[in-house]
């Protein structure tokens, strides 16, 4: 299944401060992986779509906003291995489609749109045995992936993201559902000298709840029968200074950065996540927070969402004047 991916190169960037303060910075581009399903996705997506097909199931049912990452790539990874596929959109139709939503139904996904309220049920079987009704007469043959692929299936497929890197003192990384750092904590690969070697940056406000959530996927993932080479998870801290207001939050200050940094390293961020991870590491050094390290900084893809951001601030830009 993974023969049509790419192994994600690992690309230095050089920065005049942090070549002062002996820090090497380097970049892991698995937004190179593949054209579609590409960054933290595939990962995420990987041991979802191996057990649907185990289960003989035909069909994938997942969940997302009207600019998901997760929605582009499940659409896309339907197409490709054969499922159909139906996104539960949070929100209510809005037309013309983004360019996120016109991807997944040109890939063949059904579009379903439901309220916050709903929304907010996503997690019962009750609403889910009904969103799957819609998608064919039986349910039977329906796999259900959550938001974002933040299960333990998700968590597994992270854990490889670091299987074939050296050595590094600290590993950077934007949090959405902290799917991805959880599985970077149980890589073998993540051990370092450092007492916080993983860090995150959740791009929610008012994100702490996502402490909670990263230390019960990691009890739920080794209490469980998953494969793992580790019996407790690396070090790992949360910097919650760097989310420009929210998920899917951005300011000039932030788009500035990311083309600049475009422009100097050759390296495209999206605003979402990747951007606002760069932006945070990059002010930190300038704070002196690092020692003299070693980092890794994980590029998790979503550049597609770009589009959707440009299209939504053109459109006030327009509806202002």
């Amino acid at each position: 299944m993974s023969s049509i991916f790419l192994s994600p190169p690992i690309q230095k960037i050089h920065n005049p401060l942090a070549d002062h303060l002996s820090i090497e910075l380097y970049v892991l581009r698995l937004d190179l992986i593949h054209t579609c399903i590409n960054g933290n996705k595939w990962f995420k997506l990987k041991y979802n779509l191996l057990e649907a097909k185990q289960n003989q199931c035909s069909s994938l049912l997942t969940f997302g906003g009207a600019y998901s990452n997760h929605i582009f790539a499940t659409a896309a990874a339907g197409r490709i291995f054969g499922f159909e596929t139906i996104g539960v959109i949070r929100g209510e139709p809005t037309l013309p489609l983004n360019p996120t939503l016109r991807f997944a139904q040109e890939q063949g996904m059904k579009l379903l749109y439901c309220d916050r309220q709903t929304y907010r049920q996503r997690h019962t079987q009750e609403v889910q045995e009904e969103f799957k009704k819609q998608l064919q007469g039986s349910s039977n043959q329906t796999f259900i992936i959550p938001e974002g692929g933040g299960n333990l299936n998700g968590v597994r497929g992270c854990m490889e993201i670091m299987q074939d890197i050296q050595f590094f003192d600290i590993i950077c990384l934007a949090c959405g559902t902290a799917t991805t750092l959880t599985g970077i904590a149980l890589s073998p690969k993540s051990r370092t000298n450092l007492p916080t070697g993983i860090m995150g940056f959740p791009i929610l406000k008012d994100a702490r709840f996502l402490e909670g959530e990263i230390d019960r996927l990691i009890t739920d993932y080794l209490n469980s029968n998953l494969p793992t080479l580790v019996n407790h998870p690396a070090p790992w801290q949360l910097i919650y200074d760097y989310h420009f207001g929210g998920y899917g939050k951005v300011d000039q200050e932030l788009i500035k950065f990311c083309h600049q940094f475009h422009q100097e390293h050759h390296i495209p961020l999206d605003y979402i996540y990747t951007g606002k991870m760069f932006y945070g590491v990059i002010d930190l050094l300038k704070q002196g927070f690092f020692p003299p390290s070693k980092i890794l900084l994980i590029h998790t893809g979503g550049l597609q969402g770009n589009l959707g951001i440009e299209q939504k601030l053109t459109q006030k830009r327009d509806n202002d004047s």
